[in-house]
């Protein structure tokens, strides 16, 4: 919200400075992003008098200007805008002044061999607008020598507050004046609202058929307008603040937006058919919006309609078809009163931000509907001429008159501040709240423009912020004697361990939105929950996975040039019986680089999924060795690259290959490993740890190679043989799996390597040959015989 300091001293009698406003307006809870002055950048430009014009004599386009500067004899300027002329007044830039539009320091130089010292400026090289079609043109009695910004009163400071969502009446000049004039920086001036009387009645008929979205709508014609520039005054005051004027009409509702949140809207009446109708929007209708672009509507959204088409995306912008232009001679002014869930739906769903919205979506003064139309009409009659018919008011305006039982002592029960019963009362006064009661209960009514204030927390920081946030002291909590106790969960500790396991890994931490676009979260067997108020469309979907933030992480890294990809993540899935603590890891790209000793670059396969996982798992004190590997049991995984780590029934990981369809919808190019832990399904670690004692007597190993059913899973036959003898067998891995020549069809090889540990004497053959024998027995029970 930007605003300029004579603005504000239209709403606000204060002698305060400009650094007394910036301080006061933090302390009252509107943050100043910035404030700057047009004087600080645009001081060196004066006012000047062109005496002569001249054709360049080498270039046709160009004119050589004789320039009285009031600093002297005349100066030589080489000039190219087609307007510039003898006898016109303009502004003009010195050798050694830096024009911020083109961002160049002026200096003497020829052009095209003619000498110039100095510049004859547009209104864009000097960024008051983006016009440059030719150089500024100042009335004739403009003081040659002056200063522009004196004379055009630049010099006026423009401050850049950011508004939070609950201060709705601040994103209007006067609501910024209010707060200010409660904090003691001065007094609110009164704002005289005289009714226009009608002159006749009102020729177009006003409707509501959409009472949900719009309950009030209020307009009237002003006929025999002449449609001109504003005034200068006016422009000025736009322009200040970022915005382009455009002509009389548009410009009076952009400047009651900004002056008072209040927007409106103008249509050419000429251009009607028939009068408007606030509805819902029609399957398949369109609206060209003033911006440009044409929207294609649905049956949710509000629109302004006549009998003809669609006029106005109600609330957030203006159709073109009926904007008003230099020919306008007839208007219809239009107040209304939007529901601000329907706004903010609708706005997401176009993709527009607009001034309006801005407005409406947190929460327009219902009670300034008819206020606003009287104070847009008296503007118009005054810069445009005119005379207006009577006022219709369709539907009903809201009543948000309410009371709250306010008790002053919870100040200092809720912000530790001790001030005054009549202080409390003096400041929620000037903020516009009544107050009734004089005991330890309170009656206070909200006003109309604070939607927001809903209980009594809600008053005491009112109290607080005028009072002053700063004045809240810094109380530390009490604490035992002695070293504090942890505070950190047991799943906060685990995570804590996770963390450093897989940064230790090589990984890097990512944190991603838990909110994503719906067709991300299909992608991922769709989202239990949908927010309702999101902050875009785009993030409407609580994510059941934290795959797809990771995966749209790696999309933008690699799109960068990134070549290996490695991130994990911690957060929460948001599914239907509740919130999930899960860990996340992806792995995109080349898994090892290409090198002489190792050849081409790798990418990252199920195995190297696997491992990340056993690590994870391992680093959380998850039992890996009795963990069992199962099939996928949902669709973003690759059929046969992925699997599933199990503990008995439980679930503790998913790991693999991500399908390529789902890869390709996150624009990742090439194959993706990835693993999700399941944090709350981990058993309770034990904090008991055996002793470590190793056996005097030396391990050994045995290999056997069994000929197995090619479906056989490999952890099958290992868990079998490890159950062979617990006693003496301390390790099995498989080192070989072979199909081909030498072993029949539908089978394969699976050599494995078992280690066995004595424990009291060196084993004899015997005793070997016994183990070997329940080895061959176990594999036997799955149909693996041993290859000869």
């Amino acid at each position: 919200m930007k605003f300029t300091l004579s603005w504000l001293k239209d709403h606000l009698e204060t002698s305060a400075s400009v650094a007394e406003i910036a301080e006061a307006l933090t302390r009252c809870g509107l943050e100043v992003e910035g404030i700057e002055n047009p004087a600080d950048r645009l001081g060196a430009f004066t006012i000047a008098h062109v005496l002569t014009a001249e054709r360049h004599p080498q270039a046709d386009k160009l004119q050589v200007l004789s320039v009285d500067t009031g600093a002297g004899a005349p100066v030589q300027v080489v000039c190219g805008a087609p307007n510039a002329r003898a006898g016109m007044k303009g502004v003009f830039g010195a050798p050694g002044t830096f024009v911020p539009g083109t961002g160049i320091t002026l200096k003497v130089a020829a052009i095209r061999g003619v000498e110039s010292r100095g510049m004859m400026c547009s209104m864009r090289e000097l960024e008051l607008s983006d016009e440059h079609d030719g150089i500024i043109a100042l009335p004739d009695d403009a003081p040659v020598g002056a200063r522009y910004i004196d004379w055009a009163g630049l010099n006026d400071p423009v401050f850049d507050i950011a508004i939070t969502p609950n201060r709705q009446e601040c994103l209007g000049v006067n609501g910024i004046a209010r707060d200010l004039a409660a904090a003691g920086l001065g007094t609110l001036k009164p704002r005289a609202i005289v009714p226009v009387a009608g002159r006749f009645p009102m020729p177009r008929p006003i409707t509501i058929e959409d009472a949900e979205g719009c309950p009030a709508f209020a307009g009237r014609v002003v006929r025999g307008v002449a449609n001109g520039p504003s005034p200068e005054w006016l422009q000025r005051r736009l322009r200040a603040v970022g915005l382009r004027p455009i002509s009389a009409l548009v410009d009076i509702t952009n400047f009651l937006s900004i002056d008072c949140g209040r927007p409106l809207h103008v249509y050419d009446v000429a251009r009607l058919n028939g009068g408007l109708t606030a509805r819902r929007a029609r399957a398949g209708e369109t609206v060209l919006a003033l911006n440009g672009k044409t929207y294609a509507l649905d049956e949710t959204m509000t629109v302004i309609a006549d009998a003809a088409e669609v006029h106005d995306i109600g609330g957030i912008m203006g159709g073109e078809h009926s904007g008003c232009s230099e020919t306008t001679t007839e208007v219809l002014i239009e107040a209304a009163w939007f529901t601000p869930e329907r706004i903010g739906a609708t706005g997401r769903a176009l993709g527009i931000n607009s001034d309006a919205r801005a407005r409406f979506e947190r929460g327009v003064d219902p009670a300034f509907v008819v206020p606003g139309l009287e104070l847009a009409t008296r503007m118009v009659l005054d810069l445009c001429g005119g005379e207006a018919s009577e006022m219709v008011v369709a539907g009903q305006i809201p009543d948000t008159s309410r009371s709250i039982a306010y008790r002053p002592a919870r100040v200092a029960g809720l912000a530790g501040l001790d001030v005054a019963a009549a202080e409390q009362a003096a400041i929620l006064t000037r903020l516009g709240f009544g107050v009734s009661g004089d005991g330890d209960v309170w009656q206070v009514s909200v006003p109309s423009w604070r939607r927001d204030v809903d209980g009594e927390a809600d008053l005491v920081e009112e109290v607080v912020r005028i009072h002053g946030l700063d004045l809240v002291p810094s109380t530390p909590l009490p604490r035992a004697e002695g070293v504090a106790a942890p505070t950190a969960t047991p799943l906060q500790r685990s995570q804590r361990r996770l963390r450093r396991a897989l940064a230790g890994r090589g990984l890097d931490e990512a944190i991603t939105w838990s909110f994503l676009p719906p067709a991300a979260a299909e992608a991922f067997g769709g989202a239990a929950f949908v927010l309702a108020n999101p902050i875009s469309a785009d993030m409407a979907a609580m994510r059941p996975s934290l795959l797809p933030g990771l995966l749209g992480a790696a999309a933008r890294n690699m799109d960068r040039g990134q070549s290996t990809v490695r991130l994990f993540e911690l957060g929460q899935r948001y599914l239907a019986d509740g919130e999930r603590p899960t860990a996340a890891i992806l792995l995109a790209g080349e898994a090892r680089a290409r090198d002489w000793r190792s050849g081409p670059a790798t990418r990252a396969d199920a195995w190297d999924a696997k491992a990340e996982a056993l690590a994870a798992l391992a680093a959380l004190g998850a039992p890996v060795q009795r963990l069992a590997v199962a099939a996928p049991a949902d669709g973003w995984w690759h059929p046969g690259r992925a699997g599933r780590l199990v503990l008995g029934k439980q679930v503790l990981a998913d790991f693999g290959i991500i399908h390529p369809r789902t890869s390709a919808a996150f624009d990742v190019k090439g194959p993706v490993a990835a693993v999700e832990l399941y944090l709350d399904a981990l058993p309770p670690r034990s904090r008991k740890r055996e002793a470590y004692a190793p056996s005097p007597l030396l391990p050994l190993s045995r290999d056997f190679a069994f000929v197995v059913d090619e479906s056989l899973p490999a952890d099958s036959l290992i868990r079998a043989v490890a159950g062979a003898d617990k006693a003496l067998i301390t390790g099995v891995s498989l080192f070989d799996r072979y199909a081909g020549p030498g072993v029949a069809a539908g089978k394969i090889s699976l050599a494995v390597a078992i280690t066995l540990q004595p424990t009291t004497a060196t084993l004899t053959e015997a005793e070997i040959e016994a183990v070997s024998a329940k080895v061959v027995a176990a594999a036997a029970k799955l149909g693996a015989v041993l290859r000869g």
